[in-house]
């Protein structure tokens, strides 16, 4: 018995030391980065317990019409509106400046967002599913992650093109009506439809442990939009995932030979520090790191940390194409599940509650693929 804990808390201790030692590294270099890296690892540790997720709550919503992780979806969306708000309205915080996840929308966002929801249905997870499912111990979404940064590297090329399409300004809607009546308005209705979803939590009531886990979907919920808050106070903007994709994509073209300096993208200021720097240095990459190490964590508490490595020829296409597609699409779509939808809608972007209608459209063309690459529809 003694062998058996000693076997479970060597992990434990050892991936704790690896997130302590970054948070040491980072206070010496930076400690508004520290403070980011912990609200990652926190958020990992959230989504992991909470099981909380985009892909699966859509294709539950989409054949069976379930509609408990989409109640818990509105319900943390609607709280972010509001600890949102004040903040957005006036503009800066503690001398920082702050901004809404706000972004164009057009015929590109529209098909990149489509393109998102057929991909994250054939890799089996979103952005954040992937990573904390990664930081659990899948290694079929190493694959999934691997290829979305090839594909959001490849649409970094292509957006010039993209770009030429018929497209719109970004339209915060806090800023066209004011900040008090549309964040208590869009609050008010999506708090109102979460509690009028019709939904049976007894399944996770009484059963759910701090350490252990699980933790009730509305509890994940409300901790993600408190996640959220301190990520907008922290980084001056609200949290995104998939940047960090593209630029991970870009770095690794780059060590192979590719030039960034020609390119109208990465030749931009700002894409060519993120490149130059360290990957400690950017705020997604440093989150979405913590995040990883967060799951991690959670998973060896609940001891149920575990490589399977059994993976069928055709899983294998669905996760490297499934990567691919939402790698391409997040690029066109400025954004996933948690940087167009979640912090969009909660900064009152309309390009927003535009990604989720295309996302789900292309989640209901993923679900009836997932079957040909031999995936379970549950």
């Amino acid at each position: 018995m003694r062998q058996s804990s000693h076997q479970q808390a060597l992990p434990i201790l050892a991936t704790a030391t690896i997130a302590v030692g970054l948070i040491a590294y980072l206070v010496l270099v930076n400690g508004r980065m520290a403070a980011l890296f912990v609200v990652g690892l926190m958020i990992g540790v959230t989504l992991y317990h909470s099981g909380f997720g985009f892909s699966a709550a859509y294709r539950r919503l989409l054949l069976h019409g379930e509609l408990r992780a989409i109640r818990a979806q509105l319900s943390m969306v609607a709280v972010a509106t509001l600890l949102f708000a004040p903040l957005l309205a006036a503009g800066e915080f503690a001398g920082r400046p702050l901004s809404g996840a706000a972004a164009p929308f057009g015929l590109a966002m529209l098909f990149g967002a489509f393109l998102f929801g057929i991909g994250m249905q054939l890799g089996g997870a979103c952005g954040s599913g992937s990573l904390y499912a990664l930081g659990a111990g899948s290694p079929r979404m190493l694959i999934v992650v691997t290829a979305f940064c090839a594909g959001g590297f490849r649409a970094s090329l292509d957006l010039g093109a993209w770009q030429s399409l018929p497209e719109w300004p970004p339209l915060l809607l806090g800023e066209r009506f004011g900040w008090g009546v549309t964040a208590c308005l869009q609050a008010f209705l999506l708090g109102a439809a979460a509690w009028l979803l019709p939904c049976d939590d007894a399944a996770r009531a009484g059963t759910w442990h701090l350490w252990r886990g699980p933790w009730p979907l509305l509890v994940g919920g409300l901790l993600l939009a408190l996640f959220n808050l301190a990520t907008l106070l922290l980084a001056g903007h609200p949290w995104t995932i998939t940047w960090a994709f593209t630029l991970w994509g870009a770095k690794a073209a780059r060590a192979l030979g590719w030039n960034p300096v020609a390119d109208a993208f990465w030749s931009q200021p700002f894409q060519l520090a993120a490149l130059d720097n360290g990957v400690l240095s950017d705020v997604t990459s440093t989150m979405d790191i913590g995040l990883v190490l967060g799951a991690t964590i959670a998973a060896l508490l609940a001891r149920r940390f575990a490589l399977v490595w059994r993976m069928s020829a055709r899983s294998f296409a669905a996760a490297l194409l499934g990567g691919l597609v939402m790698g391409y699409g997040a690029r066109l779509a400025y954004g996933c599940n948690i940087g167009a939808f979640f912090s969009g809608v909660a900064s009152t972007s309309l390009h927003g509650w535009l990604w989720i209608v295309a996302a789900l459209l292309g989640s209901s063309i993923g679900v009836r693929l997932r079957p040909l690459f031999g995936l379970a529809n549950d």
